[in-house]
């Protein structure tokens, strides 16, 4: 037991990779379509999250498996090629996260050491970050690993100077809500990309196996690693938009909570943020290329993962490492920061509709309500067409990169099954540390 991931643990992943997510990546992005309504916004997104973690603690109490969602649905709709295709598109969705991650660390490096953000600047930059923790692969990553508790520690902190250093000089015209119908649609369009937000907590599920009492505790860092970012999320945009002039937000983009920090903390701020963002985007960079694009990468290819394993480790198939970097790499170079995270939100959303329909098959076994889960299924599929909608109105090159996302992942999993003959394990559950698998 005392190798195992305690419920605090948990937790710190979670938060560790939502706030690593969004708060630095793109802030900048939430402010130029939802202006000064971002903290509604960031409050929205939650209770589209929400919608999806009722149904994971339901399932996680249940079901305790390192493939975490494709677990679920695995559960729910046995093996076939849709189910295999989600996996595919569970790996590709931590591929896409890695890109996005990479152009917001480009986005906060350059400006602090004095570097114009060129395009050429940033794709190198964002190359060479890709290239610097997949090299860790070799060396002493497990070391990088275990520091993450402590990097979170240290970002929450900087997040916490900045919320409490600029609460007090918040400008209330600055935050003043607005609900014309041109408001309330930039509201909508902000917070169904900020849904991607709240989507480091499915990590929780990818190391339940590893957790101390999972049945109890994957529920519970679910449900409390949410409470503490959305109150973050909501905090820390109230104290940008509060203390920031919207133009001057929206101009920086790329490193917006640095610039936020100025008027308040001055040039420290800027210091203090930026190196935090640098902090908190690596941790979240690597923990999704060791932790979930290692585990969605592997089962895609395998239809099983090990009974134990180590989470750096590519179990013996290193080219996934590879693929997986140069996907993400290629992902950064294609799309702007605003593109790279609707793809990410599409592809985490169709994952838990997916997932929101496993638990309505298997409801009588897993528990819930059945009228909730339909509800909550409607409110996240209406966010998927809200999504696509969006990347058609304002970003056509976004939306057939989503719908070719979509399309290789099933294509690959239909050619990959015809060609090595792969099926999933069918895993029957007993307790949370005894598993038993047959073929279907």
């Amino acid at each position: 037991m005392k190798n195992k991931i305690s419920l605090i643990g948990a937790i710190s992943i979670a938060v560790g990779t939502m706030i690593g997510a969004s708060i630095f990546s793109i802030f900048g992005v939430g402010a130029e379509i939802a202006k000064q309504d971002l903290p509604e916004t960031f409050l929205l997104s939650a209770l589209f999250a929400l919608a999806v973690v009722y149904s994971y603690t339901k399932l996680g109490r249940k079901i305790v498996s390192n493939a975490g969602p494709i677990a679920y649905i695995l559960k729910g709709f046995g093996d076939s090629v849709v189910t295999g295709g989600l996996s595919v598109l569970m790996w590709l969705s931590y591929v896409v996260s890695i890109s996005l991650f990479a152009k917001g660390f480009a986005g906060y490096f350059l400006p602090l050491f004095g570097l114009s953000s060129t395009a050429f600047s940033l794709g190198i930059t964002e190359a060479l970050v890709i290239a610097f923790f997949t090299s860790l692969n070799f060396f002493g990553s497990k070391a990088v690993g275990k520091a993450e508790f402590y990097i979170v520690l240290v970002k929450l902190s900087i997040l916490g100077v900045f919320i409490v250093g600029g609460f007090f000089t918040i400008k209330p015209n600055l935050i003043a809500p607005s609900f014309n119908a041109t408001h309330v649609n930039g509201l909508i369009h902000a917070s169904v990309i900020f849904f991607l937000s709240y989507m480091g907590f499915g990590l929780v599920t990818n190391i339940s196996e590893n957790m101390v009492n999972p049945q109890k505790n994957v529920p519970r860092a679910i449900i409390i690693s949410i409470i503490i970012v959305s109150v973050i999320y909501v905090s820390v945009a109230l104290v940008a938009v509060g203390n920031l002039p919207l133009k001057q937000l929206i101009a920086s983009q790329d490193n917006a909570l640095a610039v936020a920090a100025q008027p308040f903390l001055g040039n420290f701020g800027f210091l203090l943020i930026s190196i935090g963002a640098l902090f908190s985007i690596s941790s979240a960079l690597n923990a999704t290329l060791y932790g979930g694009a290692n585990t969605a990468y592997s089962f895609a290819k395998e239809g099983d993962l090990p009974e134990f394993f180590e989470r750096k480790e590519w179990f013996g198939t290193t080219e996934g490492l590879y693929i997986t970097a140069g996907l993400g790499l290629l992902f950064a170079l294609l799309f702007n920061i605003g593109g790279v995270a609707a793809i990410t939100s599409s592809v985490f959303t169709v994952i838990y509709i997916f997932v929101l329909a496993s638990h309505l098959k298997i409801i009588d076994e897993v528990g819930g309500s059945k009228l909730l889960v339909i509800v909550n299924l409607t409110i996240v599929s209406v966010v998927f067409l809200l999504l696509l909608y969006y990347q058609w109105q304002d970003q056509r090159s976004v939306f057939y990169g989503t719908i070719v996302t979509f399309a290789v992942s099933f294509t690959a999993e239909y050619l990959y099954r015809q060609v090595k003959r792969r099926e999933f394990k069918k895993i029957e559950y007993h307790n949370h540390n005894k598993k038993k698998a047959k073929n279907l």
